[in-house]
């Protein structure tokens, strides 16, 4: 065996590694939603089983899915639409500022981003308990703009700043506004990044857990939070825990078959 193949050898048993361990968890979370209890906690672990139906009959017996995917879909699309509406002009305007602050001033909203989810919670808490919004979707999705539109900020600033000025030049010597140099001639240059940040946002809020469970109440929860169910007291349901992810996480990979060349695009187009 000569080098170059010793060597793609290596990379490819490096890639079936690294897929292992991510997928692992996933693959056993999937397996013990078809698995009855006694194979669940069989030692050692059977991997030969007669596939059951009774861990999803018990997530339509006790969980109200038409509910908990209806709320996870509104907070999730509502969140994406208002920071894709605030984060994108802002991202625009920024990298086409003549200021050499602006640069700073785009890393400070990805700053903004990576502040712990803890941490704006209590006064998030009280300022919706105060204003009448605690326990409303609309309590989740304000928090998720907020910082969801500081992430698209930074992202839009990076599309937006490789984009060609030219053509906005042009079109405003043909008598074009500003507004309509933006619409016409910035936004359609940067729709990848449009793709990839609305995706972004989507997962973040999708996959949120922590602001969804307290600012919510019982007829507001999200898909995510319905998987705490599955923990009792004294034991865990695995298999209703499996197949309630089932219904979390498809909708996600399937956004991400569909959109995946419009993904792969904008996250290698624009961000330098």
């Amino acid at each position: 065996m000569d080098e170059s193949a010793g060597l793609l050898l290596a990379r490819r048993l490096a890639i079936v590694a690294v897929l292992a361990v991510a997928l692992g968890p996933v693959v056993w979370l999937v397996l013990i939603a078809y698995k009855p209890a006694s194979d669940i906690f069989a030692s050692p672990p059977q991997l030969l089983f007669t596939p059951t139906w009774d861990n999803f009959e018990s997530v339509f017996r006790y969980f109200n899915l038409r509910q908990l995917l209806t709320s996870s879909l509104v907070i999730a699309g509502g969140s994406t639409i208002l920071s894709l509406m605030i984060g994108t002009p802002a991202g625009y305007a920024l990298a086409r500022s003549t200021s050499p602050r602006a640069i700073w001033l785009a890393y400070f909203f990805l700053v903004v981003r990576t502040v712990p989810a803890v941490a704006t919670l209590i006064p998030f808490y009280l300022f919706m308990r105060d204003i009448g919004l605690l326990g409303t979707w609309w309590a989740v999705i304000l928090l998720n703009t907020a910082l969801n539109s500081a992430f698209v900020v930074w992202m839009m600033f990076s599309y937006f700043r490789s984009s060609p000025v030219s053509i906005e030049d042009a079109a405003r010597i043909d008598g074009a506004s500003n507004l309509r140099a933006f619409l016409s001639i910035a936004l359609p240059t940067v729709a990848p990044g449009l793709v990839a940040s609305a995706i972004f946002c989507i997962m973040f809020s999708w996959n949120d857990f922590l602001y969804a469970m307290f600012l919510t109440k019982a007829d507001t929860k999200t898909i995510s939070v319905a998987l705490l169910s599955a923990y009792g007291t004294k034991d865990i349901s695995w298999g209703t825990l499996g197949a309630l992810a089932h219904f979390s996480t498809l909708p996600i990979v399937l956004m991400m078959i569909l959109l995946n060349r419009y993904f792969v695009q904008g996250m290698t187009k624009g961000v330098h």
